[in-house]
């Protein structure tokens, strides 16, 4: 009889700890719960720059703080520093393209104007349907006035928030230095104290440092490459606001599908319906031939073929992540798809199978 009060006394502190576990982890993330991201991209930083921590670090004889310190310096000056100047330089071209659109030096509907001078059959086929040419320059008048002022009050609220912003920079700088330098001491620590088997957690810990990796270096760069050209194809051909257009051609090459041509497919028919068929020509070869063409030159040398997953994961992933998380949401997403793939074959080989 003492032995089952024993055990049961046992039993009951045990639970009460567990209950004390997820109580006090619950809080905790609650009250980092505005820092979430923070945390998050000061540790995909940290694992996409810890080959050069690494390289520094044998070169200066296992100094820690110092190759953390140089590390996260240069990160500072070839990260942070390009993308501060570029948000600023993309705020005023926002603003000054509102303006343009407010004051009609920008006419937003040629495409309309074309077709009810020159393709008359088309709008006599669209007025069958009881849609007419007045109706859709309406709708697109009213649409590309509310985009331009969401640009507008986008620019202005960034400026706004230009501390808070400085504060997130700080905070992932700082945690990057920290996880750059304690970083396998975190890794070891977590692989030592979760209940889940350790070659599961290192597996984890793999596919997590592997996808986060792949997707900044495959998906960010190739992204920026093809905005990087487009806004430069843009730029001399004298269309405004090339820099506005080439971080939008970014932003949709980002998504596995549509991409980039989202954009200069449209430039280009406007190029032709002005007359301006060699700028139109130019677009289209530069759209097809190179932009087209970097994704899957660059792609395969940046990320590699083991960590590729089905495309239909990719896109559901990527559009889940960016609708839950917003802009951040391209890395989240399709690295939550390789986490629940790997649990799931961690599963399968573990439990599955003809076992009874």
């Amino acid at each position: 009889m003492p032995l089952e009060n024993n055990m049961i006394i046992r039993k009951v502190k045990r639970n009460i700890f567990f209950i004390l576990v997820a109580l006090t982890t619950f809080a905790f993330f609650w009250l980092i719960g505005p820092f979430i991201l923070t945390v998050f991209w000061g540790a995909v930083l940290a694992v996409i720059f810890f080959p050069v921590y690494r390289r520094i670090r044998i070169t200066f004889r296992g100094r820690d703080a110092l190759a953390g310190a140089i590390t996260t310096l240069l990160v500072v000056l070839f990260v942070i520093v390009p993308f501060t100047l570029l948000a600023i330089a993309l705020v005023n071209q926002a603003i000054s393209l509102y303006e343009n659109v407010q004051t009609g030096d920008m006419n937003t509907t040629v495409i309309l104007d074309y077709i009810d001078t020159q393709l008359p059959s088309v709008s006599d086929a669209l007025s069958d349907f009881g849609v007419s040419t007045a109706d859709l320059r309406t709708r697109l008048n009213t649409t590309v006035a509310q985009v331009s002022q969401f640009l507008a009050t986008w620019a202005i609220g960034f400026g706004g928030s230009i501390l808070n912003i400085i504060i997130q920079f700080t905070l992932v700088i700082y945690l990057l230095y920290f996880f750059l330098v304690d970083g396998w001491n975190i890794q070891r620590t977590l692989v030592r104290t979760i209940p889940m088997g350790d070659n599961r957690e290192r597996a984890l810990f793999e596919r997590f440092a592997l996808v986060a990796r792949a997707t900044l270096k495959g998906t960010l760069i190739v992204a920026f490459v093809q905005g990087a050209i487009g806004g430069i194809m843009f730029a001399i051909l004298g269309i405004p606001a090339a820099l506005l257009w080439g971080v939008f051609m970014m932003l949709l090459a980002l998504l596995p599908v549509g991409g980039s041509a989202i954009v200069w497919v449209p430039a280009a028919i406007i190029m032709f319906i002005q007359g301006n068929i060699a700028s139109g020509i130019i677009i289209v070869v530069v759209g097809s031939l190179i932009i087209g063409l970097v994704d899957n030159l660059l792609r395969p040398l940046l990320v590699g073929r083991d960590t590729h997953m089905p495309d239909w994961v990719v896109l559901i992933s990527t559009l889940g992540g960016i609708a839950m998380f917003g802009l951040t949401g391209f890395v989240i997403g399709p690295t939550l798809a390789a986490l629940f793939i790997t649990v799931w074959s961690m599963l399968g080989q573990d439990y599955g199978g003809n076992q009874p």
